[in-house]
């Protein structure tokens, strides 16, 4: 059971501040049973259980492309990454139960439009080159974001992020992959995969986050231990990542202000449009509502899944029971 501060007198209270602080200080986990802030608590469960809104919510760009997917080969790839994004979600919806809050209480909040995801997912897919923008662009920028999550200072959190960033490499190439073979086709084949870059490439600059003098949250969270680098550092190793990879491909970014500074060492880039940024996280962008609409319906749908599920375990202890008595 998770230590509260409710739960200690005033002098606990202080002597589990200096091991948590100690444990966080040395490089040490913080497990679900160890003494942590409320601060500290709220703060994971709100980065959690969006990451988590994010991988469920991410499905659905893509699994509507399953169907449609080229050839036999790309269907089922795709089935398999979309299958993944599922246990993705699971994973960390799991990591942040550990923090006393229930999957019920997450997935309400989310599809009563209270609780955040990623603003990257409430953008259209018209064309199979997305599946490849997608890949490359959005995935590429979550492992540059997530990687580091994988030394997070609370366990639970961190150990989730190995497995999930090990599969979300194999979601980067195989973007990759889909757009080198449309820019190897013909013109429209070409044409489409860089209007496919276009249209992902500032979005996914954004899934970093405001700038760090805009983001209310990083100090803390790298306080904490939680993050390890700030908003624009890693929009920079992203930025940096993605420069020769588009040379392979042939496609052009598309920010004619994109050049590497030799005296700071950084790449200058061209604004990002914030504005837009902020409109889709209150929910305004191209798909916000038709995102959110599916996932509640779905929601709806499954409830007789949920319903038999908890009887089966219900039978099953009861079985036990006898069995023991």
């Amino acid at each position: 059971m998770m230590t509260t501060t409710a739960d200690l007198a005033d002098d606990e209270i202080s002597d589990a501040e200096r091991v948590f602080d100690e444990l966080v200080a040395h490089e040490k986990r913080i497990e679900p049973r160890d003494w942590m802030p409320e601060a500290y608590r709220k703060t994971l469960i709100r980065q959690i259980s969006q990451h988590a809104h994010s991988e469920i919510i991410g499905m659905q760009p893509e699994g509507n492309w399953i169907t449609r997917a080229p050839s036999l080969k790309r269907k089922a790839i795709l089935m398999a990454k979309v299958q993944d994004e599922a246990g993705h979600g699971l994973y960390l919806y799991s990591a942040a139960q550990t923090l006393g809050i229930t999957r019920d209480t997450m997935t309400q909040q989310l599809i009563d439009g209270k609780a955040k995801y990623s603003s990257i997912f409430n953008y259209p897919t018209p064309t199979w080159a997305d599946m490849g923008a997608i890949g490359w662009l959005v995935d590429g920028a979550a492992i540059v974001n997530q990687v580091p999550l994988c030394r997070a200072s609370y366990g639970p959190y961190g150990r989730a992020m190995v497995r999930v960033c090990k599969e979300e490499s194999f979601h980067q190439r195989q973007g990759f992959e889909i757009l080198l073979t449309l820019m190897q086709g013909n013109e429209e084949q070409r044409a489409m995969a860089q209007d496919a870059v276009n249209r992902w490439y500032w979005p996914s600059l954004a899934m970093f986050g405001p700038p760090d003098d805009q983001s209310p949250n990083s100090a803390q969270s790298m306080k904490w231990k939680i993050k390890r680098f700030t908003n624009d550092e890693l929009r920079q190793r992203f930025v940096g990542m993605l420069v020769p990879q588009a040379e392979i491909l042939g496609v052009t970014l598309p920010d004619p202000e994109l050049r590497f500074d030799e005296e700071t060492g950084e790449y200058a880039m061209g604004e990002i449009d914030w504005d837009e940024f902020f409109e889709v996280l209150r929910g305004n962008g191209p798909c916000n509502a038709e995102r959110l609409e599916r996932r509640r319906t779905a929601h709806e749908e499954g409830a007789w899944v949920r319903e038999a599920a908890a009887e089966y375990t219900r039978k099953q202890a009861l079985r036990a029971e006898r069995q023991a008595a």
